[in-house]
């Protein structure tokens, strides 16, 4: 496509899938039966994905219990009582903490993709949880969070923030000058149970040291962000030439599904600001980041997928790229 739009990972999980995870836990069910669930939500979620004309596909998150916690799976050095992360409705997450080292992933991120790219042939993209979100299970050493916003609200003097970026760059820096613009990171104020962690922190105080990271790629929510325009100009002057910024124009949280003339609208916002080969679009987060939010109707995020992409090459149209 001449301006490239992505999802940013999560898709709501089939009702099917839910009861079965539910039949496991209680021991309903065996894992082989489980498995057979999880396989077949993959295959129809890249199935729907691909229908709506999407020109590159995630997994959905269809196998992963959370965007954040997949690595742990089967760990047994980790106990419930790690960090409380409150939602502006009210509702919290925990996460597990870390109870003896050596920390290890029990499961990487590669074995979604191959499972992906089992069902499709096109372009898979993977999400993965960042280092810096990891290392909140290490109790009394650092405060931080994928979304760097909230690591703000924690910590408004901004030195959080900073070895957030310095972390997670320990890590990209390991990739060569030809793996980075392939390298994304995507952030929000969060989006759980139609609710955000971080949505009162201004984006002017974060995107200064957000583009500090050493990867090509920036995916922003941007479509429920309340002065668009003020926020893209400080993004105009934080952007290097070789970087590209998708900017969120479908926000999960509100279950009314964007015309095709308002993802356009958005696009073309977004394209008189920002250097147009340079743009891409993208959802403002994932639909279903923890796999028992069921908040957002599954329907619903495809209508919305296939509303961007739609409005994304009308835009382009008008734009004669």
């Amino acid at each position: 496509m001449a301006i490239p739009t992505e999802q940013i990972g999560s898709i709501p999980r089939p009702p099917q899938l839910l009861e079965s995870i539910k039949s496991f836990e209680t021991g309903a069910i065996n894992a082989q039966a489980l498995e057979r669930q999880y396989d077949e939500a993959l295959r129809e979620t890249i199935i729907r994905l691909e229908q709506t004309d999407s020109p590159v596909i995630t997994d959905g998150e269809q196998t992963k219990p959370s965007f954040a916690t997949y690595p742990l799976t089967g760990l047994k050095n980790l106990a419930p009582d790690g960090v409380v992360i409150p939602f502006a409705d009210g509702h919290q997450r925990q996460l597990p903490r870390l109870t003896s080292g050596p920390f290890r992933y029990a499961i990487h991120a590669d074995s979604y993709t191959k499972a992906a790219l089992g069902y499709t042939k096109r372009p898979v993209k993977q999400a993965v949880i960042s280092a810096s979100a990891l290392s909140l299970l290490y109790p009394g050493v650092q405060i931080d969070f994928t979304e760097g916003r909230l690591s703000l609200k924690l910590d408004p003097s901004g030195a959080l923030l900073r070895s957030f970026v310095a972390l997670n760059n320990e890590v990209l820096n390991r990739f060569s000058a030809e793996d980075h613009p392939r390298l994304g990171v995507h952030v929000c104020p969060g989006g759980d149970h139609d609710s955000t962690h971080s949505a009162d922190v201004d984006y002017a105080t974060f995107l200064p040291d957000l583009f500090k990271m050493n990867v090509g790629r920036f995916y922003l929510q941007m479509a429920s962000e309340p002065d668009r325009k003020r926020v893209l100009g400080i993004v105009k002057d934080l952007l290097r030439p070789d970087h590209k910024v998708f900017i969120g124009v479908i926000d999960p949280i509100n279950p009314v599904v964007e015309t095709v003339a308002q993802v356009r609208d958005r696009v073309l916002e977004a394209a008189s600001i920002l250097p147009i080969a340079q743009l891409g679009t993208t959802d403002d987060c994932g639909f279903a980041p923890f796999a028992d939010d069921t908040s957002t109707a599954r329907e619903i995020a495809f209508s919305k997928i296939r509303a961007r992409v739609q409005g994304t090459e009308q835009a382009a149209r008008e734009l004669g790229v």
